[in-house]
């Protein structure tokens, strides 16, 4: 299992952007953006697709290659 398989974390901070923002952008908890910013969940493809664009990023952007 990859440990840093997704980058939200950094690109949330990159844009000044919250947890908690994203979180109520998506209309979900906290503890499940949390999950994903501490690579402890990871976003189903769909999902990544809605956080990509509350970001304004291409979704490649989040990915860790």
């Amino acid at each position: 299992m990859l440990s840093n398989y997704n980058r939200i974390k950094i690109v949330l901070v990159e844009n000044n952007k919250s947890n908690k923002w994203l979180a109520e952008k998506l209309k979900m908890s906290e503890t499940t953006v949390s999950n994903w910013c501490t690579n402890n969940r990871q976003p189903s493809l769909p999902t990544l697709f809605k956080i990509a664009s509350a970001l304004d990023i291409n979704p490649k952007n989040l990915i860790n290659a």
